[in-house]
This record gives C-alpha cells, sequence and structure tokens, in this order.
C-alpha cells in the first residue's frame, strides 16, 4: 500500500508540473508546499550501433522531461560514475545537439538534465553558428546521428545586449566583440521593427535570433541536414530559456 501511494503522488506531481507548463504557472506553485514531491525516474536512452534510438520526438520529448524536473527543484541526478565514463570512453551516441549561447547561467546538461554522452553542445556568445558552428552541428548530426538539434536562446542575453547597443547608440566594441556580434543586429532590426506595446527589446531580439538561425539550419540544402530531415530523421527546433523561472520553451519556427 506505501509503494502504491507513493506512486500515486509520483504521477499526481508530473502531471501538476506539466500543467504548469501549460498555464505558465511557476512550477513551485503547481507542486503546492512540497516542491520537491517525487517524480517519475527518466528511462534510459536506447541505443543500437553505436548510435541513439530515439526518434525526434522522443528525443525533444526527453529534454523537456529533464527540463520540468530541472524548474520543479527537480532535478535528475545523471550518471557520473566511473562505470559510466567507462562505457562511453571509446564513443558517443548523443541523442540531440544542443546549440546555445556560453552564458555560464545557461548549462544545457543542467537545464536539461543530462548525463555524460548524452547531448553535444555547440556554444557560442548569442548561439551564432560560423563555419567552425555548423561544422561542429553537423558532426554531431550526420557523424554521432543525433535526431535532434536544438538552438537556444535565452533571457537576459550579453549578446543580444550588445548587438542592440551598437543599433541603437552607435556604440564601438572593442577587439573582436564587434564582428561577434554583427550576425545578431538583423534579429534586433526584426524586433524594433515588430515590437508590440509592453514587449522588451533584448528578449524579442533573442528569440527571433534563436529562430532565425534554427531556420537556416532547417533550411539549408547541405546533405547531412536535408537528408535525415526529409526522411523523418532529423528535426531543427528554436527554444528560449527563462533565467527565472528555469523553463525552456519551444519556439515556432
Amino acid at each position: 500500500m506505501e509503494m502504491t501511494r507513493r506512486n500515486m503522488v509520483s504521477a499526481a506531481s508530473f502531471a501538476a508540473v506539466g500543467s504548469a507548463f501549460a498555464l505558465g504557472t511557476s512550477p513551485a506553485s503547481a507542486t503546492g508546499s512540497n516542491p520537491r514531491a517525487l517524480l517519475p525516474p527518466m528511462a534510459s536512452v536506447p541505443q543500437a550501433d553505436g548510435k541513439t534510438l530515439l526518434t525526434p520526438n522522443q528525443a525533444l520529448e526527453r529534454l523537456q522531461e529533464g527540463n520540468r524536473r530541472f524548474a520543479a527543484d527537480q532535478p535528475t541526478q545523471p550518471d557520473i560514475s566511473v562505470k559510466r565514463r567507462a562505457a562511453i570512453a571509446a564513443s558517443q551516441a548523443p541523442f540531440a545537439v544542443i546549440l546555445c549561447c556560453s552564458d555560464s547561467r545557461v548549462g544545457p546538461e543542467q537545464l536539461f538534465g543530462a548525463g555524460l554522452g548524452e547531448l553535444f553542445v555547440v556554444r557560442t556568445a548569442g548561439n551564432y553558428l560560423d563555419t567552425a558552428g555548423i561544422g561542429s552541428v553537423e558532426f554531431g548530426v550526420s557523424v554521432l546521428g543525433a535526431p535532434l538539434v536544438v538552438v537556444l536562446g535565452h533571457e537576459r542575453c550579453g549578446a543580444v545586449k550588445a548587438a542592440a547597443a551598437v543599433l541603437k547608440d552607435n556604440v564601438a566594441l572593442p577587439g573582436s566583440l564587434g564582428p561577434l556580434v554583427e550576425p545578431i543586429i538583423p534579429s534586433v532590426i526584426d524586433a524594433k521593427a515588430n515590437l508590440k506595446p509592453g514587449d522588451d527589446l533584448i528578449e524579442t531580439a533573442a528569440r527571433i535570433h534563436a529562430k532565425r538561425v534554427a531556420k537556416r539550419l532547417k533550411n539549408t540544402p547541405d546533405p547531412a541536414f536535408a537528408a535525415p530531415s526529409s526522411a523523418g530523421k532529423l528535426n531543427v527546433v528554436a527554444a528560449y530559456y527563462d533565467l527565472d523561472t528555469g523553463l525552456v520553451e519551444i519556439l515556432d519556427v
């Protein structure tokens, strides 16, 4: 009877957190007075022939489940044991490629509750793709077999803020910072032209920028992306991380 009661609490807690996502309420309030109510365990990621067996949708659901736990103060305890290190020492089979900002507050493994060998992470300030970035994402998809690419923007992005300062105030950035933020400026221009009353320019631009980069990958004629995408074996999505709530929102591209 005790185990049954615990399972009921687990299911109810998970459903409550899911409802918080749908309604925009905070996970803490969704789980009531006990934000550490039990959640069901994360399932293991199936593999075969050195590649993940997850579909693009399953990979995205996996990330969202991990993020729900993170936002609800029930982060997954990833396996970083000696046994796990030994198991992946010879090869890796990540189930997702994450292109995200270098911001120290935006660690994808923590946000998505992922362990060693589960995510192939490409990080640049402002989550922009240069040649090295595109090659890195292509490696994760075509060589490692990841079925999902997530372009992750975030709240209060310093690179987006710097791009806005260049555009609005003609600020001259030192060193290589100017060329770094230059590709973000079109997203700021777009955000400024379409800004709705009450919307924040920086946050709107960050969302637009994530979507622009994701769309660039989705529409590339490169066979490394086009072939698996047309076969339904690859999806590219944009997302936005809220620093205050801990939630990652999937954006329409």
